[in-house]
């Protein structure tokens, strides 16, 4: 009796082309596993095209490579560094020396996280009157 399966060779190439159609390897020692390629049921696998691979934890689903464009301070954020920001604006400094020390407080923010007491004296030092000191 033929079995209908194999007739005419239309079996033989359903079967998994890694165990043959048994859905189980064994190896040299004797141990049997299920066939990786057709999960143990001996028919190649139905879908011939590429394997989904992508990633599903929300870690991997960022939007892109670049680093962000971080956005140019241009005042101090803290409410002493604001206040000594706006004495050297309202100041009759040069336009020049009035941007560097603008600068000065907002890096001294960045790096410390507020103005301190010594920090603020330095500056109203600058900002003083040639005459007045």
């Amino acid at each position: 009796m033929i079995d209908s399966q194999n007739a005419g060779g239309a079996g033989k190439s359903d079967s998994c082309g890694v165990c043959g159609g048994d859905g189980k390897l064994e190896n040299a020692w004797g141990q049997v596993a299920k066939c990786p390629s057709c999960h143990g049921n001996g028919r190649r696998a139905e879908d011939t095209g590429f394997r989904d691979v992508t990633k599903t934890k929300a870690s991997h689903h960022q939007q892109s490579n670049k680093a962000a464009v971080a956005v140019k301070q241009t005042w101090p954020t803290t409410a002493t560094g604001i206040q000594l920001a706006t004495e050297i604006r309202d100041s009759g400094l040069d336009a020049a020396t009035k941007e560097k020390v603008t600068r000065e407080i907002m890096e001294h923010e960045a790096t410390h996280g507020l103005c301190t007491q010594t920090f603020s004296k330095k500056i109203r030092k600058q900002i003083r009157p040639a005459a007045a000191r």
